[in-house]
């Protein structure tokens, strides 16, 4: 009789380890259950962020390929949106900006949108939105997640900052080249002027040469050492009134006397003084003393420069 009731309590505790095990496995597999799903997750959220993260360092380096243009860059942000989102599959995206439209070719107005204000200096310059074209999960916001928000506000800001470099770097431009018409102008004017008072200048000499010196010249012969002083000073005051017109070196030719001028132009085409001398009727000493008067009269007296290359430099006539 007692046989029967021991087995009985043994089949108990037998079914309590069972249960127990159960409980156990049960446990097991929900703990399992939990931590794939933690995973799943997990690993949803770094791909969310690494293409996040991919979205910020393509749009940093279509700043940096496009630095001139925004139309290409918002353009291009544009289509780097979608595929930085949860579902790039049904996704779509527009900035406006000034009154301007950048958006993917499968953009549509959607209900389901997320969107941040483009402004600057409190003024709204623009938007830049990302739309889903079918309903999707409730997230954070609506079917988007908060990281997503945090993404389309910081890309906003980018925007904002890089047409204000580029409106400044244009401006820059602008005004640069300005500045180089101005100074060209400039430049064309005083070439202009200078021209204008060359030629000013090569009359006044000219009417000098032809009409003044061969006079004042004629009279010195005939005149006393005091009257030839005050002629001699009036041909160094008709020089320095030329001077500034047509340069030191070609008025300083005023100075020589119609002689002077003409043995000038006799050494300039390399006759020597010998026959020089000869085709003047005077003596070689005669010859030497006008050129050192000449080199007088032009600053070579201490000078190394060859007289026929200096005068072959300036027009004797």
């Amino acid at each position: 009789m007692s046989t029967p009731r021991i087995c009985g309590v043994e089949s108990c505790e037998e079914l309590e380890m069972l249960r127990s095990h159960v409980l156990s496995l049960e446990q097991e597999r929900k703990r399992q259950t939990e931590v794939r799903r933690e995973s799943a997750q997990l690993g949803n959220a770094l791909r969310e962020r690494s293409k996040e993260l991919h979205c910020i360092y393509a749009v940093a380096e279509l700043i940096e390929r496009h630095e001139d243009s925004l139309d290409k860059i918002l353009q291009g942000i544009v289509e780097l949106l979608p595929g930085s989102w949860q579902y790039p599959e049904i996704a779509c995206a527009r900035i406006l900006f000034k009154g301007r439209s950048y958006q993917t070719t499968n953009f549509k107005a959607s209900r389901w949108k997320q969107e941040a204000r483009i402004s600057a200096a409190g003024q709204q310059l623009g938007t830049v939105e990302v739309a889903y074209l079918k309903k999707q999960p409730t997230l954070d916001e609506g079917p988007f997640l908060c990281e997503e928000r945090s993404l389309l506000n910081a890309l906003s800001v980018r925007i904002v900052k890089t047409a204000e470099k580029i409106a400044t770097k244009q401006q820059l431009q602008t005004e640069r080249q300005s500045l180089h018409d101005a100074n060209a102008a400039l430049h064309g004017a005083l070439v202009r002027i200078q021209q204008e008072k060359k030629m000013i200048g090569n009359s006044i000499q000219a009417n000098i040469d032809k009409i003044v010196l061969p006079i004042l010249f004629a009279l010195k012969s005939g005149l006393d050492a005091k009257q030839s002083t005050y002629a001699t000073l009036l041909e160094k005051n008709l020089t320095s009134i030329v001077e500034p017109f047509v340069g030191r070196s070609q008025a300083s030719l005023s100075s020589l006397s119609p002689v002077e001028l003409l043995i000038c132009n006799m050494i300039k085409h390399g006759l020597p003084t010998k026959e020089i001398a000869e085709i003047r009727g005077i003596s070689p000493d005669t010859v030497n003393r006008h050129r050192e008067h000449i080199r007088s009269k032009l600053g070579l007296t201490n000078s190394k420069s060859n007289l026929v290359t200096y005068l072959n430099n300036l027009p004797l006539e």
